[in-house]
């Protein structure tokens, strides 16, 4: 029993010693750790942010076409609109936009689709070019720090006459090695998950292609039966 407390409180030292330890080592990083640790927090809000609305909108009942398809067939297009809206997705926009434009050439209904497509995935691409900013822009902030660093450095040196002392240098080292490693903690996730996102677009995207052109078969049916 008494080991197992010692060892609690063994754990309990070492760790407010490493959170100690990465505070000293963020202030040592001067004044441009504070805004890669905002550029870290707004990664992490798009990512997060931008994954779930594109979750949300790469969700679809495997038989909304084939119910859209029932319905227009027998005549029931204020149903087949009611479903679309019920259902608030950018493939349900799209299906719903169309079925407005039945009755027009299909040149004009597939017009209009597509319109509504690349709003859609305007919408879903909304905030990634700021993090694609904050995956190439953060290392260089980094990279700036470490220029500084050294900058100070030979400063130091310089005023001390050429004596290399390392107490008297490591202000300097400090700031030009903690702001590179902090930069690239911020850019390189940053940099995975707008391309993770990106990927995720391009497959929903493949997904809005296909349900148009099955939209539009559906269309052509009854063409085809005549």
């Amino acid at each position: 029993m008494m080991m197992t407390f010692l060892q609690a409180a063994t754990e309990a030292a070492t760790s407010e010693q490493t959170q100690m330890g990465l505070w000293t080592l963020f202030t040592k990083g001067g004044w441009l750790m504070w805004p890669l640790l905002a550029l870290g927090g707004v990664t992490i809000f798009i990512f997060v942010e931008r994954f779930l609305a594109i979750r949300k909108a790469s969700v679809l009942d495997m038989n909304f076409m084939n119910r859209i398809r029932d319905y227009i067939s027998d005549g029931k297009i204020n149903v087949a609109i009611h479903l679309c809206k019920k259902t608030d997705t950018p493939i349900a926009r799209m299906v719903e936009k169309g079925i407005v434009r039945i009755g027009r050439p299909m040149s004009d209904v597939q017009s209009a689709i597509e319109n509504v497509a690349n709003l859609e995935v305007s919408k879903l691409e909304n905030g990634l070019p700021f993090l694609a900013t904050i995956a190439g822009g953060a290392p260089m902030i980094g990279f700036l720090g470490t220029v500084l660093g050294m900058v100070q450095t030979f400063m130091d040196m310089s005023a001390a006459g050429g004596t290399v002392d390392l107490a008297l240098l490591s202000s300097g080292m400090y700031v030009a090695m903690v702001t590179t490693v902090m930069g690239l903690l911020v850019g390189i996730p940053a940099y995975f998950g707008y391309n993770y996102l990106v990927a995720r677009i391009e497959k929903l995207v493949f997904q809005m292609e296909a349900n148009s052109i099955a939209f539009m078969d559906i269309l052509n049916q009854p063409a085809q039966k005549q």
